[in-house]
């Protein structure tokens, strides 16, 4: 079932988090919140002046909101339903693009492989912790990017980190 969170101008320029945390929050402590995954869609409610063509992602303000929201929940991309786009929409907050009428978001590249790999590494680990089987999720995930990535990669990332330098 998809759960929609509303964000408008004044929690979006205030960088109010309450309408995700609310929800976020209500599901961890119910323990239900694996029951989620891919579950979120956003709606934004964002008045701009009609000679203002940019896209919600170009806007400073959404996109501040958004990064705050990574930072407290960086496992977020788990429960953010991929199937309607919300996956490559919360990405587009966060790395720097340009739109391509003829290709769509075009991401920078470096941007790209940064965030994603981090996002690799760190929801393979809360996967782990949460008992999840997170590589193919993560392979798929990789792949809405144009990332292949090997079950080598993997089997580095879920080994205990070593002590010795």
């Amino acid at each position: 079932m998809t759960t929609t969170i509303l964000l408008n101008a004044p929690c979006l320029n205030s960088l109010d988090l309450a309408p995700a945390q609310t929800i976020i929050e209500a599901w961890e402590a119910s323990q239900t919140l694996l029951d989620h995954e891919q579950a979120i869609q956003f709606k934004l409610e964002y008045t701009q002046d009609p000679e203002d063509q940019r896209e919600f992602s170009e806007i400073p303000e959404i996109r501040l909101w958004f990064v705050r929201l990574d930072a407290l929940y960086p496992w977020l991309p788990f429960l953010l339903d991929w199937r309607a786009g919300e996956l490559a929409r919360y990405v587009a907050m966060l790395v720097p693009h340009q739109f391509s009428a003829k290709e769509g978001v075009q991401y920078n590249p470096e941007a790209l492989d940064i965030l994603i790999m981090s996002k690799i590494f760190i929801l393979s680990r809360w996967l782990q912790q949460q008992g999840v089987e997170g590589e193919s999720r993560l392979k798929n995930m990789a792949e809405m990017f144009g990332y292949e990535l090997d079950s080598g990669l993997f089997a580095l990332i879920c080994d205990p980190v070593p002590r010795e330098f």
